[in-house]
């Protein structure tokens, strides 16, 4: 279906030429559909979407960068200078491929970017509509001219793999930018869309964190708590209002946390990569997991906090100032940072499986899908990181439940402190292995509501500040 769309819309792609004014007037008659003249966002939305271009804010970004008389809308002229102008970068970047007889693996390389032979081959077939095996010029336009990339990293950062899912724990590693997005301000507003998104997921699945931190805590063979009754416990305690009860510091943690990290990932990747030259994955995981250490480190006061309102008991603490200050008091400041290391150690788990699992589901579904490479669509992108970041969770989870329990322990006497292996002996002897895992349940529950909030307003904000469609 899509290659008999594109052919409809594109019949003479093939014998373009850069001047042709006669082949953009077929397509841009074929986008204008209510023939005024002019070409508007929501048109050329409509025609990407039948040649299979569902890039998110693709049609946004080609009017925005042709509009010059700033009407909204692209008429004849305009649209044949913006194609010309990026017909120009495509041939420059098509060149940088294909100065070495079409080897892509080696052409990329030099360019930055080391791939497998099966991930090239993978690249070819994703253009290759003639089944020669060889990329022409005619087909690299034809499949990148109505995608706004400007280079080549933006065309393969289709794959890129987002952070903006956010299920309640901030330890994956950071999205990278490109040095457009820096220059331009971009990364900025991704990244508070980002954490806005991340507020209202958090706050919608409050209660299901609440019962996880609960069972984590409270949970063990002697005293067993299923949902229903940890819920109705907690309703019985304090109201309704109760469910919700941590859910404003875990809000307010996350615009410091985002910024830090983001701005200690930038700087490690310059510390660990040569300049000029493309982070490895390996690389890009230290600096990720770094990142994240130094943004735990920074902020972790506030996630003892978190813990604490989230167990409190009604009149316990009049709010999260009382909270600090009554912890500062009777505890010292070392009570901040009790469940520090567990915590620290859970992010390597966390950041090395949620990218190698990304990558694994990557890989598999290009295998079965080598022609849709280029653009593998909404649902598989957020179906990879979803999976990904999910047993990510799951493989650092004993660590999160050991931290937890350390963080609410923080108030007995220094002699029954148990230390982080301790503890973990302790919780393996009483309850079995399967006692590190309390409350595993109401944390995969919110996986997917939270994945779907997070995303649905991601795009909305993206939207209202202008850097989506």
């Amino acid at each position: 279906m899509y290659q008999t769309l594109r052919t409809l819309v594109l019949s003479n792609a093939r014998c373009w030429d850069a001047d042709s004014e006669r082949s953009y007037q077929d397509l841009f008659e074929r986008l204008d559909t209510n023939k005024d003249g002019k070409v508007d966002v929501a048109e050329l939305r409509a025609g990407l979407k039948a040649m299979g271009i569902f890039r998110q804010g693709a049609a946004q970004q080609i009017v925005s960068s042709g509009d010059q008389n700033k009407d909204g809308s692209l008429d004849f002229k305009e649209f044949t200078k913006y194609l010309k102008e990026h017909e120009k970068k495509l041939r420059l970047t098509f060149k940088s491929l294909d100065r070495n007889n079409d080897e892509i693996q080696q052409s990329l390389a030099e360019l930055g970017m080391h791939i497998s032979s099966e991930d090239a081959q993978k690249i070819l077939h994703s253009m290759d509509i003639d089944g020669t095996m060889v990329v022409d010029w005619n087909e690299w336009r034809e499949h990148f001219l109505l995608c706004p990339a400007h280079n080549l990293e933006e065309i393969i950062r289709y794959w890129k793999h987002s952070t903006v899912l956010d299920i309640g724990d901030s330890l994956a590693i950071p999205d990278e930018f490109t040095e457009e997005e820096k220059s331009s301000g971009g990364w900025w507003k991704q990244l508070a869309a980002g954490a806005m998104a991340g507020a209202v997921s958090r706050t919608g699945t409050a209660p299901l964190d609440r019962m996880k931190v609960f069972m984590q805590v409270h949970s063990s063979k002697v005293n067993k708590i299923s949902l229903a009754g940890g819920f109705k416990q907690m309703i019985k305690e304090g109201g309704l209002t109760s469910l919700w009860r941590g859910n404003g510091i875990n809000v307010l943690k996350i615009a410091p946390e985002t910024a830090i990290k983001f701005m200690a990932y930038e700087q490690y990747k310059k510390l660990l990569s040569e300049e000029g030259k493309k982070i490895e994955t390996h690389k890009r995981f230290m600096a990720g997991s770094l990142a994240g250490a130094t943004a735990q480190t920074a902020i972790y006061p506030m996630e003892v906090l978190k813990t604490r309102l989230t167990l409190r008991k009604t009149g316990q603490y009049s709010g999260m100032f009382d909270c600090a200050k009554t912890i500062l008091k009777k505890e010292g400041i070392m009570a901040f940072y009790k469940g520090y290391i567990p915590n620290l150690l859970g992010i390597i788990p966390y950041a090395g499986i949620d990218l190698a699992v990304y990558e694994t589901l990557k890989n598999a579904w290009l295998s079965y899908h080598p022609k849709d490479s280029a653009n593998p669509g909404v649902l598989v992108l957020v179906g990879c990181g979803t999976i990904s970041s999910t047993c990510g969770q799951l493989a650092s989870y004993p660590l999160a439940l050991v931290r937890t329990r350390m963080q609410a322990q923080a108030s007995l006497d220094a002699s029954d402190q148990p230390s982080m292996s301790s503890l973990m002996k302790k919780i393996v002897a009483k309850d079995g292995f399967f006692g590190l895992y309390r409350g595993i349940l109401p944390n995969f529950m919110k996986v997917i509501p939270a994945v779907s909030i997070s995303y649905v307003v991601y795009e909305y904000m993206k939207t209202g500040l202008g850097i989506s469609k």
